[in-house]
């Protein structure tokens, strides 16, 4: 990209305190103001005639915020113009301000003031994207984590070089990224804010996808502190060192589709899971409690 993504803020920000062109509610005159929209020029454009990023970092709206934003847009409409990319002379596709879109088509607008940009290329566009996104307090953790892994594979970024872009450390962007390897069950939570990121960091030391589900659970039913999370994590890692060892001598690897039915199962059940397997199709499915109330709640997943 040549500037950076620091000098790219700079001139964003330089850039929004330039005066609105055609600043008015009306539908008329913002029809014929955004046919003529200059790349560089802040104009407003037909809600209708703007499209979302696919590569939009952001998934998730709290639709309880998004109508108290359409509220105050419907009486003072947006201070903040959005920032689009021009495609062709009637199409325009967000670079960011998805939120202020989407509650303006809630308030009934019909056109909004966009500060219209050029992108010279897709690492560009998704850098710009990116950059707006996580300089915003309410993103998750998730969608964090999401938007650099964008970053490395659209890109073909390495994590040094996402690190250097986001001025962050290198370490900081890898813990993000390890958190997509949680299962679908502990990122939701994350996601919609009832799992903190410390909690979910002290998980991923666990290596089995059904130990993450126990202390997911455990945490989740008892209230558990991030501290108590890592302890629990600490205490479960010990006890499984002299197991593990013995089980790789004696087990079996399984094939492929048998290990992904053995995952599948211990996420439905959210414990432990064993299959054995011999050459004649024989086998066994050994299932793991680790007390009588985790028992109880696996034979109601049986129906037992």
């Amino acid at each position: 990209m040549g500037k950076g993504i620091r000098a790219l803020l700079n001139n964003i920000d330089e850039e929004m305190k330039a005066p609105v062109q055609g600043a008015s509610s009306s539908s008329s005159s913002s029809s014929s103001s955004s046919a003529g929209a200059a790349t560089g020029s802040i104009v407003r454009i037909p809600v209708d005639l703007i499209v979302v990023n696919p590569k939009q970092p952001r998934r998730d709206f709290d639709e309880t915020a998004l109508k108290e934003l359409s509220e105050s847009i419907a009486l003072h409409d947006i201070i903040q113009p959005v920032t689009v990319i021009k495609l062709s002379p009637t199409k325009y596709q967000l670079i960011s301000g998805e939120r202020r879109w989407r509650a303006s088509k809630m308030a009934g607008l019909k056109d909004i003031p966009a500060y219209v940009r050029t992108a010279n290329d897709n690492q560009e566009m998704l850098e710009l994207a990116l950059l707006e996104n996580l300089q915003r307090e309410d993103l998750n953790a998730i969608e964090i984590a999401l938007s650099y892994k964008m970053l490395m594979d659209e890109c073909e970024l390495t994590q040094e070089q996402v690190a250097e872009r986001m001025k962050k450390e290198r370490s900081t962007v890898a813990n993000y990224l390890r958190m997509l390897k949680l299962p679908p069950d502990i990122q939701k939570a994350v996601r919609d804010g009832s799992l903190s990121m410390g909690h979910a960091r002290a998980i991923i030391g666990l290596e089995l996808i059904d130990q993450q589900l126990y202390v997911f659970r455990e945490a989740q039913q008892k209230g558990l502190s991030v501290r108590q999370v890592e302890q629990l994590v600490k205490d479960m890692q010990s006890g499984q060192k002299g197991e593990a060892a013995k089980s790789e001598q004696k087990e079996q690897k399984l094939a492929p589709a048998y290990k992904r039915i053995e995952d599948s199962m211990a996420s439905h059940f959210s414990t432990k899971v064993h299959m054995a397997r011999k050459k004649n199709g024989k086998g066994s499915v050994t299932i793991e409690f680790y007390n009588d109330s985790d028992l109880e709640r696996i034979m109601e997943k049986m129906g037992v």
